[in-house]
This record gives C-alpha cells, sequence and structure tokens, in this order.
C-alpha cells in the first residue's frame, strides 16, 4: 500500500472514532449547558490531555515547525516560552473565574465577565471582539487542508470540505462533551507524537554527527538558522521579541474556547493537579516546533519552491524518514492537534451566538415570560444551528488565507484578544479594585493598540524631525511580530484597567463579596 491509501485507511478509522465519540456525546447532552460547558463531569487528568490538545492548534503542528524551518534555533524560543505564559495566566485566573463562574452559572467568558462587572454592555463588547476568533478557527482550516493535501493527495477544495464536514459531524452532536471527550483521546496521540519529533531532532536522526551535525548543517544553510538570536525576521531578531512571547501568551488560556474548559473539571479540590498536568503537557507539545530544524537540514530551502510551503516541514518530514505506514499512522496525529483545537474554538463561538446575544440579550427584551424548559431547547437548537454557520464562514476565510502561515494566521485572531483581556479578565481576577469603566478601558484600549501596531496604522515618516520618529520607527518595525503587539496591547490594557479603576466608582461590596469568596474557604 502506498502513502494516500494507508491515509485514507487510517482516516477512516479516525472518523469512525470521532463520530462515535460524537453519539456518545450526545447521549449526554440534557440541557444547554450540558452543551455549552459539560460542567463538572470530568476528572484532572483527562481535562488536561484535553486543554493542552485544545491550546496545542494546527499552529503548534505546523506553524511552529515552519518557523523553525524558516528561522532556525531563534524561533524555539516560543516552543517552551509560550506553554509557560498560557499556564502562569491560567493559574493567576483560574480560581476566581472556576469559582465565580459555576456559582454564577456562566456558559462562556463574555458572559463570566459581563456577570464580574454587572454589565450587559461589557457582556456584548466581549462577545462582538470574540468574533476576531474566527481567524484562529480559519488557522485550524488552514492546518487541516495542508494535511489532507499531502496525505490523501486530494485538492485544496475537496480537503477544505472534508475537514469541515468532519468537525461539523460531531461538534454538532456532542457540543462540549465532545470537544472535551475527543480532545482528550487526541491529547494522548498528541503526546506521544511530541516525544517522538523531540528525541529524534535531539538525536539528529538520520544526519551523520547527530545533533551537533544538524547544528553546523543550518549554520551552512545560513549563519542566522543557528544563533540565539535572528537579525532576519522580526519575530525573533531581540531580546524583547523573545520576551514577549512569554508574555503575550499568558491570556490565552483564558480565550473563550479553552477558559470555558475551566468549568468542566469535576472537583475544585483539583485545580492544582490539572495545572501541573497541564502544563507539563503543553510544554511537551510546544517543542514539537524542533522538527523544524531536522526538516531543514534535510530539505534545504526546498519548501520555498513554487508548490511547496514551510507549513509542510514536519508532515513532509514524516514521510521522508518513516515507514509509509507509520507516516501516514503519525499524519492522524497531525490532524488531531487541527481538529482538537478547532472544536473548541466552534463550541465557544456558537455560544456567542446562542448563549450571550440570544439567552442573555434578545430574549429578556422581547420573550421576558417564555417557559424555560422551552427556552432551553430553543438554545440547544440554536447552538447546533450556529455551530453550522460559524463554520462554513470560517471555510471561506480559510480559502482565502491558505498561503498564509498557520502561526500568523492563528494570531490576527488571537493577538487582539489577548490584548484585550489582560486587563479586565487577569487583573480582575486577581485585585477586587477593578471597576466597570477600568474593565472596559482596557478591553478597549488594549485592542485597539494591537491593531494600530500590527497593522502598521502610525507611518514614522508622518514624524520626521520630531522626537517621536524613533519611537514611531521603531512601532512600526515591529509590526509584523504579533506577539510583540499583543505585549503592547497588554501593557495598554492593564495600565488603562488599574488607572481608570482607581478614578472611577467601585462595584458594590456584596457584589465583590460574593464573585471572589470561595465557599470551600468558609
Amino acid at each position: 500500500m502506498n502513502l494516500t491509501e494507508w491515509s485514507w485507511l487510517f482516516l477512516g478509522l479516525y472518523i469512525a472514532l470521532m463520530v462515535g465519540i460524537g453519539l456518545y456525546a450526545q447521549r449526554k447532552i440534557k440541557h444547554a449547558d450540558d452543551f455549552a460547558t459539560a460542567r463538572g463531569a470530568y476528572g484532572p487528568f483527562f481535562l488536561a490531555l484535553a486543554f493542552a490538545a485544545s491550546t496545542a492548534s494546527g499552529a503548534t503542528f505546523l506553524g511552529s515547525p515552519a518557523l523553525s524551518y524558516e528561522w532556525g534555533l531563534a524561533a524555539n524560543w516560543g516552543n517552551f516560552l509560550y506553554p509557560i505564559g498560557v499556564y502562569v495566566g491560567i493559574l493567576i485566573s483560574m480560581r476566581l473565574i472556576a469559582t465565580s463562574g459555576n456559582r454564577f452559572g456562566n456558559r462562556s467568558i463574555p458572559e463570566y465577565l459581563g456577570d464580574r462587572y454587572q454589565s450587559e454592555f461589557m457582556r456584548l463588547a466581549v462577545s462582538l471582539l470574540s468574533l476576531v476568533l474566527f481567524f484562529y478557527l480559519a488557522g485550524q482550516l488552514v492546518s487541516g487542508v495542508v494535511m489532507f493535501e499531502i496525505m490523501l493527495g486530494l485538492n485544496a477544495e475537496w480537503a477544505l470540505g472534508i475537514t469541515t464536514l468532519v468537525l461539523l459531524f460531531y461538534v454538532v452532536l456532542g457540543g462540549a462533551h465532545a470537544d472535551i471527550l475527543t480532545d482528550g483521546f487526541q491529547g494522548a496521540l498528541m503526546l506521544v507524537l511530541a516525544v517522538l519529533v523531540i528525541v529524534l531532532t535531539l538525536m539528529g536522526y538520520g544526519i551523520d554527527g547527530g545533533l551537533l551535525a544538524l547544528v553546523d548543517n543550518l549554520e551552512a544553510q545560513d549563519p542566522n538558522l543557528a544563533t540565539a538570536l535572528n537579525p532576519s525576521t522580526p519575530l525573533y531578531h531581540s531580546w524583547w521579541s523573545i520576551f514577549v512571547i512569554a508574555f503575550a501568551h499568558m491570556p490565552l488560556g483564558l480565550l473563550p474556547h479553552l477558559g470555558n474548559k475551566l468549568w468542566a473539571l469535576d472537583s475544585t479540590q483539583d485545580r492544582f493537579q490539572f495545572v501541573k498536568l497541564a502544563a507539563l503537557f503543553g510544554l511537551m507539545l510546544g517543542m514539537l516546533g524542533l522538527g523544524g530544524l531536522l526538516a531543514r537540514a534535510y530539505f534545504g530551502d526546498a519548501l520555498y519552491a513554487e508548490g511547496a510551503n514551510p507549513n509542510q516541514a514536519l508532515p513532509l518530514l514524516f514521510i521522508e524518514i518513516f515507514p509509509t505506514w507509520l507516516a501516514a499512522l503519525i499524519g492522524i496525529g497531525v490532524l488531531s492537534a487541527v481538529m482538537s483545537t478547532a472544536d473548541g474554538l466552534v463550541v465557544s463561538s456558537s455560544q456567542i451566538i446562542a448563549n450571550d446575544l440570544y439567552r442573555r440579550t434578545f430574549v429578556p427584551i422581547f420573550h421576558p415570560d417564555i417557559d424555560p424548559e422551552r427556552l432551553d431547547r430553543r438554545i440547544l437548537l440554536i447552538s447546533r444551528v450556529s455551530t453550522v454557520a460559524v463554520l462554513l464562514i470560517c471555510m471561506v476565510m480559510a480559502w482565502s488565507l491558505m498561503d498564509v502561515n498557520v502561526s500568523l494566521i492563528v494570531w490576527i485572531g488571537v493577538g487582539g484578544m489577548m490584548a484585550a483581556f489582560a486587563g479586565p479578565l487577569v487583573v480582575g481576577a486577581l485585585w477586587r479594585g477593578v471597576t466597570l469603566a477600568g474593565a472596559v478601558a482596557g478591553l478597549l484600549g488594549g485592542f485597539a493598540v494591537f491593531i494600530i501596531a500590527h497593522a502598521q496604522l502610525i507611518d514614522p515618516q508622518w514624524l520626521v524631525g520630531t522626537f517621536a520618529y524613533l519611537p514611531a520607527l521603531w512601532l512600526y518595525e515591529e509590526g509584523p511580530n504579533p506577539y510583540s503587539c499583543a505585549v503592547m496591547g497588554e501593557i495598554a490594557s492593564v495600565l488603562l484597567t488599574v488607572l481608570v479603576s482607581k478614578l472611577s466608582e467601585p462595584l458594590p461590596k456584596a457584589h465583590l463579596d460574593l464573585m471572589f469568596n470561595d465557599p470551600a474557604d468558609a
């Protein structure tokens, strides 16, 4: 059997497993809250696998190795700094979000923030800002296309259609339960693959002389590939660009498609065990980017040729060094990474429509006296219909972004959200003194700074001859680096949140006591 035949065989088994899990998860859906959160249904080990798998998206398996392939050793700072940033952020915020979110019955991060600040405006603003995560989902679909094109020999149209249909079927059936169950199984497969890639790269597999010879190979191709910083790219050209990788990722674990998983933990006593396990799994998965170094040693600059793409670095490496059947099986492992993030994004995005816009906004105005059971059935139906709509919209976006690095597509979506969340979500979880005005200022200010910086909206030529020219030039040059732009936005969000909170009216003490006092401490 050739690669395509093995890949179709394993894909058939994989789809059967995912659909089977979707059918099983459907039996767990008794009401709309089950579809949205799977509240209190999973233990720390399985949930940590699911959480790490959702965090390690197609960007981890395709985008990160592609960055290593293009920029060499310097790109691998991100492989271990980003998991550190993610789980420090979760550790900071988890207690308040998990406890008060469960107490108020929140089904989404926008709903949680609306209750935290007693503000419908905050809930709606976060809901609408969350729609930029469609770019994140589009990035996962692009990753699926890359895998299907290489492993199955399909053209891009069929590859995109199959990726979307598989997701559509099992998420529409099982919602958050399907998301977590499939992610847990996929996370275990991804960890095995991560260990394999790490070991092979550190051995310098297939290269005479091992790891040292691998580094020499990179240096011979381009000296910048073998240095701690790479001046050829704004992504890794300075120690500032390295520092911002960790800082930028701190709010990542609290984005809507990840933060809602905190409510699925079955016991508040297991919070720290969950975080420790998820951090360990996340660090191992992050190191997958090392595979891009080995791919560069094998293929040289061949993936810059017409018809090739650095996003293909890791799957092409598998095809090069493994038996055909094993390369096909590992390809399914990479597909698991794509699906494990995409399904969480689909669920959280559908809840923006069904929960935040319909249940919390439309119903109180137009149907305030609706029967609760009828309302719940309607919300569940809207959740499933909006899942279909979200996937179709993101499929169109993915088609238009097919040639862009997966990691950079993802960061179009997550960078602005993380910049916006730093103040109202992270600082708001640490400090009771954050006010509604402070939270709104941090939310909108952080998002605006990210957009201005990343879109390079300030042209330094406007300021030639003034004291502001050099700062404006630095800002413009940092524009292509989404991590740097996200950190600038996060700093602005935190400062605005604190300063405006100091100058504005605090929230009622009784409400803050209800939010911050954990019943387990009583």
